[in-house]
């Protein structure tokens, strides 16, 4: 059931708009009304996209009980579409143009019946569609929780995404804002009273080689983006973990110790010397991992073990957008049915605060008079050979 079983993969988006303290029947009843199939479109070339109750891709049996876990609305989106495939197409217009042509004395079709032949296609296709012979399904779970004021969704397609957010418009009157680390710096600079040294920031230069402008190429160099601090963090952390200590102290007082694990992908931020996967028990271990940031590439995405408050999360976290692919969260041993279902919510809320806070971390140091003792280090860090020792947290 999307969120409450398995791995977990979602992006975040903030809630702007009428959000419910508690959900109740009458959030029920608009799943019920927005349902998959209750709102046709006019056009056959059009999506159709609506409601699922969550359990599997033709479930619309919406309920209390099972769609409201621990303040959360947990349900599913379903986007289908009709489409003949391209291929079969051209096979139905070369019949036609054969049966058109059949007694030309050149075998050549005349430009009327090329027409005729086109026309004679799109009906086809018209018809076959309609008799959902060609249609794709797609199902996205989604929870919205009321108490963070966030929607998670199931997916990181961007058309996909488009659909679920005009979807919520329409049924719940509510604006979805994708949080990526860039609005999560926002978000801390306002909170903090720093949007003015926030906005005086631009892209570090790590390497003391490099005297010209940093260059990121999936950045596009507005002056309100600052997805660019998702790569940051992302060299910052590889450097505090493995430089520094594996423990790392949170503004909330608590304590959250780390590894890379599994995975971990770079890109050179001018396009020049392309990308890097490396898949390892320990990635940021091996020779060509230490190679490839040396070489002025940044960390795009990490497979990554964090643990905090006695639980421990593993996932893949995107530098920019912050999406969390294959996260895995625990319960306790003896849970089960409902309690198992709410405490899954309950670790997804925590996993969520853990990677805020520590990105916090970063953005403190970041935006404030550490950040040139930390690149300094990580300078001198980049020029070193690594190492497996430790030293004590700063």
């Amino acid at each position: 059931m999307g969120f409450l079983s398995g791995r977990i993969t979602f992006e975040r988006f903030r809630v702007e708009g009428p959000s419910p303290r508690q959900f109740g029947p009458e959030h029920i009843e608009v799943l019920e009304r927005f349902a998959i199939g209750q709102n046709e479109t006019s056009s056959i070339d059009q999506p159709r996209v609506g409601f699922l109750a969550g359990d599997h891709l033709l479930d619309l049996g919406f309920g209390l009980e099972k769609n409201i876990v621990n303040d959360a609305l947990h349900c599913g989106i379903r986007i289908d579409t009709d489409q003949v495939p391209a291929a079969i197409r051209r096979a139905w217009l070369q019949m036609e143009l054969a049966a058109l042509t059949v007694d030309n004395p050149s075998g050549r079709p005349t430009k009327a019946q090329r027409q005729e032949a086109k026309e004679a296609v799109e009906a086809r296709c018209e018809e076959e569609v309609r008799t959902g012979k060609f249609r794709r399904m797609q199902h996205f779970p989604v929870l919205w929780d009321a108490r963070q004021g966030v929607l998670y969704f199931g997916g990181s397609s961007t058309t996909a995404i488009d659909h679920c957010k005009d979807l919520f418009s329409a049924a719940f009157d509510i604006e979805l804002h994708r949080v990526t680390s860039g609005r999560l710096a926002r978000e801390w600079a306002a909170d903090s009273k720093r949007r003015r040294a926030l906005e005086d920031i631009a892209p570090t230069i790590f390497h003391l080689q490099d005297d010209s402008q940093a260059e990121i190429l999936w950045w596009n160099g507005h002056s309100e983006n600052f997805d660019y601090l998702g790569n940051e963090f992302l060299l910052w952390l590889w450097w505090r973990l493995e430089g520094e200590s594996d423990t790392i102290e949170l503004s909330d007082g608590s304590e959250v110790t780390g590894m890379f694990a599994r995975t971990l992908s770079l890109e050179c931020p001018r396009g020049e010397s392309g990308k890097e996967t490396i898949s390892a028990e320990s990635p940021v271990q091996l020779p060509e991992a230490r190679q490839a940031i040396q070489s002025g590439k940044l960390p795009r995405k990490a497979g990554l073990t964090l643990v905090r408050h006695g639980e421990q999360y593993d996932l893949t976290l995107q530098a920019e957008t912050f999406a969390v692919a294959g996260a895995k969260i625990s319960t306790g041993e003896e849970s089960e049915g409902r309690a198992e279902v709410e405490e899954r919510v309950d670790s997804l809320r925590s996993l969520t605060e853990t990677l805020d806070l520590l990105f916090h971390t970063f953005c403190e140091r970041r935006i404030g008079k550490a950040w040139a003792s930390d690149l300094g280090q990580i300078r001198s860090w980049l020029q070193s050979q690594p190492s497996t020792a430790k030293k004590p947290a700063a």
